[in-house]
């Protein structure tokens, strides 16, 4: 029986691996969101009431770094 961690990594994996990223933007949203980084960064902006400014980043970091794929 697989424990709930690994099924929560192997979830992880398949989306990192199916979802098709347009560029550094993207890549670093995965990491952030594989890593539970991203959950902390919006549990504070929810808190503080600021935007992070976290989509914005993403898209610019996507036009300057695409991925040719």
């Amino acid at each position: 029986m697989q424990s709930l961690y690994g099924a929560i990594a192997n979830y992880k994996l398949y989306y990192m691996e199916n979802k098709k990223s347009k560029g550094l933007g993207d890549t670093i949203a995965k990491i952030t969101k594989a890593t539970g980084i991203k959950k902390v960064v919006d549990t504070v902006a929810k808190a503080t009431g600021k935007d992070c400014g976290c989509n914005k980043r993403q898209e610019n970091l996507n036009r300057l770094f695409p991925y040719n794929n």
